[in-house]
């Protein structure tokens, strides 16, 4: 059978580097109430000529040269944002011209934080169904230009980045020890719109409007809501949190991964955590710890490596590989 193989990671960070400190100067909080409900130390924060685009462009250069390979080598380019340079066209086309790319197709996907797993789970799709060989699946956003800068409780959460893998039809025997997908599971449930949402748009406000959070609320459903997926992943394959190499969840608040981890019985020295350095970069926080935890030596060829992401809307997914 055909399966989706990462070919290829790379990551891009805006030049600006914005720490706890440095809020302390802007809110009322402190380094330490942020570090001990968040684990976030530091964020970067996209300055002037920095967009999601320009963020995206770089980490996708950097994916194709791990891969090996150029824009003519591509089929389809998918964008997971939910901060786009422009109403429309999607910032998918915009990074695809970029590249020097004028084939083939690139489109934008919503997910909000996740976004990147339904990214990769569409790009699947394509590659299984033999409509595209190789897509570039990109999560880049800039985040800061959605925050209320005079709201300490979501301000101080969020940065800005970009990360991206390249997948590739690949053929495999069918089994849990083929290299790529395995299975994803995506789910939704727009009943909790409210508990985590921007409050504007072109059809309502006609503004861009700020990100507003229940940050209790969102915390109580996130644990239930992430194992709901890794265990259905689990199933789908036969296999179990033993199994597991490296566990790289979205990283949005060190309290909710290490509680996920731990309702899960995987080892917190098998997850991936970045939040510390980038902060909650929505769409682009998975690609971005791929990209630090491949680089580094952690995540090596063969190794089964479980995605998993909750954002608004709610929206969650999970997405179980072999690197």
């Amino acid at each position: 059978m055909i399966r989706s193989v990462v070919r290829g990671f790379g990551a891009s960070l805006p030049k600006r580097v914005m720490t706890n400190s440095e809020m302390e100067e802007k809110v009322d909080t402190s380094d330490e109430w942020i570090v001990q409900r968040t684990g976030i130390r530091q964020r970067y924060i996209a300055g002037e000529g920095e967009t999601t685009a320009s963020l995206g462009e770089a980490a996708a250069r950097a994916a194709l040269a791990n891969a090996g390979l150029t824009p003519a080598d591509l089929d389809l380019i998918i964008l997971a944002t939910s901060t786009p340079d422009n109403t429309f066209p999607a910032t998918a086309v915009n990074i695809q011209n970029r590249l020097g790319m004028h084939h083939g197709a690139a489109f934008d996907i919503q997910a909000v934080c996740s976004g990147f797993v339904y990214a990769v789970t569409t790009a699947d799709a394509y590659i299984r169904g033999g409509l595209a060989k190789r897509v570039l699946v990109i999560g880049a956003e800039t985040f800061s230009r959605l925050l209320d800068w005079d709201d300490r409780t979501t301000c101080v959460l969020f940065g800005d980045g970009a990360g991206a893998i390249v997948l590739e039809a690949q053929e495999g025997g069918g089994t849990t020890a083929d290299r790529g997908v395995l299975t994803a599971q995506l789910r939704s449930d727009g009943a909790h719109r409210e508990k985590l949402y921007v409050d504007g748009g072109p059809s309502t406000t006609g503004t861009v409007g700020h990100l507003r959070m229940e940050g209790r609320e969102v915390f109580k459903h996130a644990v239930g809501m992430i194992t709901d997926v890794i265990e259905a992943a689990f199933e789908a394959t036969g296999t179990t949190a033993d199994d597991l190499d490296w566990l790289v969840p979205h990283q949005a608040n060190r309290r909710i991964i290490d509680g996920s981890a731990r309702k899960l019985g995987i080892p917190l020295e098998k997850v991936v955590v970045t939040v510390d350095l980038h902060g909650n970069t929505s769409a682009a926080s998975i690609p971005l710890a791929l990209s630090v935890a491949a680089s580094d030596g952690r995540i090596k060829k063969g190794d089964l490596v479980l995605l998993e992401a909750m954002g608004g809307g709610f929206t969650w997914g999970s997405v179980l590989l072999r690197w």
